[in-house]
């Protein structure tokens, strides 16, 4: 499929209000200003897992996933955050960039160490299947997600210590800061005490209430339910 055929296909984003890993491509869509057409997966009600989604979408049963229509009549599909954030990037080279220059390498390897705390380390363990399960054998959701989200947020923390400018990393928004915000606020949600993690408060300050970031958050999602709505 040739390059310039990206700039004419259209792109559908299977989401779900409180997935942080939808929220990532949300946010990244938003600042990139790439538009996307969503379509709702409501995981409470198990939509994840029925065959029109597997067969069809995403046979882990997991958001998001991003559909690519090419005029031709073509498609392909990309099926984890990450791999649709870099797809983001590669794509739309002439769109807001979110990671810094290969000739900032250090600066790279800082983002993405950000990236792959949050993304390997925290979020997986505290996704609705695992707390879930973790319910279903006594453990109290809120001390679940506190006790295995704090380890990664301390180390984020560590490292924004040293690569915080006005931003994560340095002075400009970044992939970290998409990574970022979605997870403190389901740190928030779950009752996670952010206050000594200072850093990653600042970070998530500067970002939480920007038009692009309010945009793509859960309380702001057509498929919200009304009572979780931001008023």
């Amino acid at each position: 499929m040739a390059a310039n055929d990206i700039s004419n296909a259209e792109l559908t984003l299977y989401t779900y209000f409180r997935s942080s890993c939808s929220a990532r491509v949300r946010t990244a869509a938003a600042l990139k200003g790439i538009t996307v057409t969503s379509k709702y997966v409501n995981l409470l009600k198990g939509e994840q897992s029925a065959s029109t989604y597997t067969d069809n979408v995403s046979p882990c049963g997991t958001v998001p996933a991003i559909v690519i229509r090419f005029p031709d009549g073509s498609q392909s599909t990309i099926r984890q955050s990450m791999s649709i954030l870099e797809f983001f990037e590669e794509a739309f080279p002439d769109k807001r960039p979110l990671m810094p220059g290969v000739d900032q390498p250090l600066q790279r390897a800082t983002i993405r160490d950000i990236i792959n705390i949050i993304g390997s380390d925290v979020q997986p363990k505290t996704n609705s299947s695992v707390i879930r399960r973790m319910q279903g054998l006594g453990v109290e959701a809120t001390d679940w997600c506190n006790e295995t989200m704090v380890p990664g947020l301390r180390s984020v923390n560590a490292i924004l210590q040293e690569s915080a400018g006005k931003h994560s990393v340095g002075d400009e928004i970044t992939l970290a800061d998409v990574f970022i915000s979605p997870a403190c606020e389901a740190a928030l949600r779950w009752g996670v005490d952010l206050t000594p993690f200072e850093a990653i408060t600042r970070a998530y300050n500067a970002c939480k209430d920007l038009p692009e970031f309010v945009a793509a958050d859960w309380k702001h999602q057509p498929d919200t339910p009304e009572q979780f709505k931001a008023v």
